[in-house]
C-alpha cells in the first residue's frame, strides 16, 4: 500500500457560519457553530486515508483537551500519530468565519503547533514512506524534513498555505518535486522551474506547470458552502493520482484533485467525507468544459 507522511500543523478548529463577513464596527449573526480537528497537514492526512492511502503525521499538539481530541480524531480516521509530538502547552486553535458563499477568513492562536523538534523525528519513520507532504510550518523544520526525505529517496510536495508571508522556504522549495500554490501564494512565491508547480484557481480549476509544458483542468460547477478545507482535499487527490499513475501525465491528478476540492467546498468544515463514489459522481455530474 502507498504510504504518505504529512508534516505540519495539527490544530483545533472552531467553524462559525455567519450571515455575512463583518466589516469594521459591524456585527454578523452566527447561524451555525461546530468544532473539530484541523490543520493543513492533519486535514491532508485524513483525506489521503479516505482515498485508501496509508498515512502518518509529523507535528505537535498541546497537553490540553483540544490536543487530546485532535490526536484522537486523527487516530479514529486511521492516521498514524507515532510522530505527533505532545508538547507542554496549549494546542493552536483556529476560528474559521465562513460566509454563505463559502468564502472565509481565519483567526488563530499560535499554540504549540510549531514546537516539533525535527532532530527527534525518526528517520526510519520517513524512510518507510513513499512520499512526504509538507505544509506551512517553521521553515527550518520543513527544510530539515525535506532533506531527510530526499536523502532516503522519497518524493516531496509542499503546500505553504496562508502563513507564507514573511517566511523563507528556499530549502524546501529547492527540494520539492511538487509545489501547490493558490492565487495569493503565487504572488509571493515562485515555484522552482524544474519541479511541478500546481496553481489552484478555486472555482476556475487548476493548472500544473511542468518542465515539459502546462496541463489545465477547469474544475466542477458546485454551490460552495465552505472553502476552508478545499485546498487540502485538492492536494490529497492530486498526490494520490500522481503517485498512483506517475507516468500518465497530469490530467488525472488535476481532475481528481479538483473533484476532492469540490466535495470539500460544498460541505461544512475542513474535513469532508471523501470517497471514490463521491469523486466519480462529481466528475460525471458537474464537469465543466475543459477545451
Amino acid at each position: 500500500m502507498m504510504r504518505v507522511i504529512c508534516a505540519g500543523h495539527a490544530n483545533w478548529d472552531v467553524t462559525l457560519h455567519v450571515g455575512h463577513l463583518p466589516t469594521a464596527d459591524s456585527e454578523a449573526r452566527i447561524h451555525e457553530r461546530h468544532s473539530g480537528g484541523g490543520g493543513s497537514a492533519a486535514n491532508t492526512a485524513v483525506a489521503l486515508t479516505q482515498l485508501g492511502v496509508s498515512t502518518g503525521i509529523i507535528g505537535s499538539v498541546g497537553t490540553d483537551a483540544n490536543g487530546r481530541s485532535a490526536c484522537s480524531e486523527l487516530q479514529e480516521s486511521g492516521v498514524d500519530t507515532t510522530e505527533l509530538q505532545v508538547v507542554e502547552g496549549q494546542t493552536a486553535v483556529k476560528y474559521l468565519v465562513v460566509a454563505p458563499d463559502g468564502e472565509a477568513f481565519v483567526l488563530g492562536t499560535d499554540g504549540v503547533n510549531e514546537a516539533i523538534d525535527p532532530d527527534t523525528v525518526s528517520e526510519s519513520y520517513i524512510r518507510a514512506a513513499d512520499h512526504l507532504h509538507l505544509t506551512g510550518q517553521d521553515p527550518d523544520t520543513a527544510g530539515k524534513l525535506a532533506d531527510i526525505a530526499t536523502r532516503n529517496g522519497l518524493s516531496v510536495s509542499f503546500d505553504p498555505g496562508r502563513r507564507c508571508t514573511g517566511r523563507s522556504y528556499d530549502r524546501t522549495l529547492e527540494l520539492a518535486d511538487i509545489v501547490f500554490l493558490n492565487r495569493r501564494e503565487s504572488e509571493m512565491i515562485d515555484g522552482p522551474e524544474e519541479c511541478i508547480v500546481v496553481r489552484k484557481h478555486g472555482e476556475g480549476g487548476a493548472d500544473a506547470h511542468t518542465p515539459d509544458g502546462t496541463a489545465h483542468h477547469s474544475g466542477y460547477d458546485i454551490d460552495a458552502v465552505d472553502t476552508t478545507g478545499a485546498g487540502d482535499a485538492f492536494a490529497a487527490g492530486f498526490i494520490y493520482a500522481y503517485l498512483s499513475e506517475s507516468d500518465a501525465g497530469y490530467h488525472r491528478p488535476l481532475t481528481v484533485g479538483n473533484a476532492c476540492g469540490a466535495i470539500a467546498a460544498r460541505s461544512s468544515g475542513t474535513r469532508p467525507e471523501l470517497s471514490w463514489d463521491a469523486i466519480e459522481s462529481v466528475q460525471e455530474s458537474t464537469a465543466k468544459s475543459n477545451l
